[in-house]
């Protein structure tokens, strides 16, 4: 019989992990101080929580005094809220915040977890990168051991997305473009029913790139296709790409960074090319325009002018990353599940 999460035996068995986690808590604290960053909060539910196509918020409802409603969302990350801090010209800044994700659960998957931010202007792909090393160096030992594989930090690994390709699915991405067809041939693999050039090359990217992602020493995926840009700008010396990198540790994704987009105009029409994406698929969680009535939680959100604005306003050149937090103590305290470093962790992933 699984035990519930407020039973004495049930947070024995996950108390040693916990501790870990809070040192880790606040050696990272440390790490981020000791370089001049503040640390910040910033709204947890917005009245828009972006446009990325596969993520789904959670909805609620805020009731005003005057008895009117307004339709919010829980954010899936504190982006937006932080880059509006930099635009205010708040410099070098950090966060852990409590984000949620509707439809995600699982070993390494909470509906609602910690998500550590940082962004710092005029940082660069190498200041970040570099800086995430020290990071992980700083607060955690040489070799770390999770979910069965050892990664030896003191080695870090390079590859762009095109060479991972190369390497590991035997195709030359950037030479294909978005053609999926082309893709499905070259991968030496079926097009499935349906398929379209984005599906097929995060299923290349799950099964035949990420197995071999950082396992003996931590991966810094970089450079990724611009149709997978998702907030960073493209790279200047060559636009097919995006100075956007991801993060294994131990075969783990641990986080996505990017060189952020500044350019207003540019973001709102990757907002608006999203937004008709995500009002295309099926699913009525996210996806129906508005039509909600006063008092009545609605299924769609406005595109966020404010930020849009605020970017115009202007943005200082920066570079960010979004960091799964749990997992990052997961990979401290060597835990198998993420459940094992939540103090409450909701009773199905027990």
């Amino acid at each position: 019989m699984v035990l519930p999460n407020w039973h004495p035996e049930s947070l024995a068995a996950r108390y040693p992990f916990l501790r870990r986690r809070a040192a880790l808590t606040d050696a990272v604290r440390g790490f981020f101080h000791a370089r001049s960053y503040t640390e910040v909060e910033t709204p947890y539910a917005v009245a828009t929580p972006g446009e990325e196509v596969h993520l789904r918020p959670f909805a609620t409802l805020r009731e005003r005094p005057d008895g009117s409603h307004e339709n919010l969302w829980l954010h899936t990350s504190p982006e937006f809220g932080m880059k509006r801090l930099l635009v205010a010209q708040a410099g070098p800044i950090f966060q852990f915040a409590r984000v949620w994700r509707n439809g995600e659960a699982g070993a390494l998957h909470a509906p609602e977890f910690t998500m550590l931010e940082w962004y710092r202007p005029g940082a660069g792909l190498d200041d970040l990168i570099g800086e995430t090393v020290s990071l992980l160096r700083a607060v955690l030992p040489g070799v770390v051991t999770c979910r069965g594989v050892t990664t030896d930090l003191g080695r870090i690994e390079r590859m762009t997305v095109a060479e991972a390709f190369s390497r590991h699915a035997g195709v030359d991405l950037l030479a294909i473009g978005e053609d999926a067809p082309a893709l499905a041939a070259a991968a030496g693999t079926r097009l499935r029913d349906g398929e379209t050039w984005e599906d097929l090359f995060f299923r290349l990217l799950l099964e035949r790139i990420e197995p071999h992602l950082g396992r003996d020493h931590a991966t810094f995926l970089t450079h990724w296709p611009a149709a997978q840009a998702a907030l960073a700008r493209r790279d200047p010396a060559d636009p097919r790409v995006a100075e956007r990198f991801e993060l294994f540790v131990c075969g783990i994704e641990l986080a996505n960074a990017f060189v952020e987009l500044t350019d207003p105009v540019e973001q709102r029409a990757r907002f608006v090319a999203d937004r008709a994406r995500r009002h295309g698929m099926t699913d009525p969680g996210v996806t129906k325009p508005n039509v909600t009535k006063p008092g009545v939680i609605g299924t769609d959100w406005p595109l966020d002018e404010d930020f849009l604005t605020a970017l115009a306003f202007g943005m200082p050149p920066s570079a960010g990353i979004a960091l799964g937090f749990d997992r990052l103590a997961m990979i401290a305290a060597g835990a198998g599940r993420i459940s094992q470093v939540l103090w409450l962790p909701p009773p199905d992933l027990l």
